[in-house]
């Protein structure tokens, strides 16, 4: 039988820097044990199903389908999440998003909305930071609606709850001190879309029309209707597009406006204050 350092020395994946986490996350998931398991015992010999289950785990990455889809989870904040194919990979760069929207508003209770919620990411890890907050995040999907809900029961969280809804379509008459959002932003030409992982995710969460603000142009319109006096509305967006939301959001009577920028120096998240 092979053992451990074996199967992952004689892994073989497309030359990335993260073909080596890959192989260890897949070949950990394959044992059901953590990859301090692998590091600890390098030289334990594995069980033929368990090799055949890694070597399986392992076509499907060369394929090209995502890690956190083979595995179904994928940690966020300080969270590991369940995903499915059907919901975006909850990505680092979010965590901006959750970042400003806890400087945004005090720590006492407030009523918060996460459109496009997917996972239930951002509500999530929002939910965990702020106990006195009430979360509702919304879908259009009804399947990513039930994932974040199971996702929310297995944390054992009770200030958030999850329902469908076409951005504001279900939400009639509701307000909200703060409204934080990561929707499709992605324009309909771009090449990316053709190459690595987002071509297993769901079109519907990246693309937003031939400029990549279709739905952020929405939500900007629609957002006043649902917003307390004062309150914030909060935007993930692509790395060029800071300019564009800000215009967009002055235009829309928004007031405060202005970009955080990513580790990676661009302006990834706009917002702007309810007059």
């Amino acid at each position: 039988m092979a053992t451990i350092d074996y199967l992952l020395r004689a892994a073989q994946l497309p030359d990335s820097p993260s073909a080596k986490l890959d192989a260890e996350w897949l070949l950990a998931a394959a044992l059901g044990k953590g990859t301090s398991y692998l590091r600890t015992w390098p030289d334990r010999e594995v069980l033929p199903e368990v090799e055949a289950r890694f070597a399986a785990y392992l076509e499907r990455r060369r394929l090209g389908e995502p890690v956190a889809y083979i595995l179904g989870r994928q940690g966020f904040w300080s969270l590991d999440l369940e995903v499915a194919p059907h919901t975006l990979i909850p990505r680092p760069d979010t965590e901006l998003l959750v970042e400003t929207a806890l400087d945004m508003l005090p720590g006492g209770p407030a009523d918060v909305l996460d459109l496009g919620t997917g996972t239930g990411a951002i509500a999530l890890a929002l939910a965990t930071e702020r106990s006195a907050w009430r979360l509702t995040g919304v879908d259009r999907i009804s399947e990513a609606v039930s994932l974040a809900n199971r996702n929310a029961q297995r944390l054992g969280l009770g200030n958030v709850r999850f329902i469908e809804s076409l951005w504001f379509s279900s939400l009639a008459g509701q307000r909200y001190g703060l409204i934080v959002s990561n929707p499709p932003y992605i324009p309909a030409s771009d090449p990316h879309l053709l190459q690595g992982d987002v071509r297993f995710e769901p079109s519907s969460a990246l693309v937003a029309g031939e400029d990549g603000l279709d739905d952020i142009r929405l939500i900007i319109e629609q957002a006043p209707t649902h917003l307390l006096s004062s309150g914030w509305l909060i935007l993930e967006h692509g790395y060029d597009q800071a300019m564009a939301v800000r215009t967009l959001l002055f235009d829309g009577g928004f007031v405060d406006v202005a970009s955080r920028k990513d580790f990676g120096g661009h302006e990834r998240v706009s917002f702007g204050r309810l007059r």
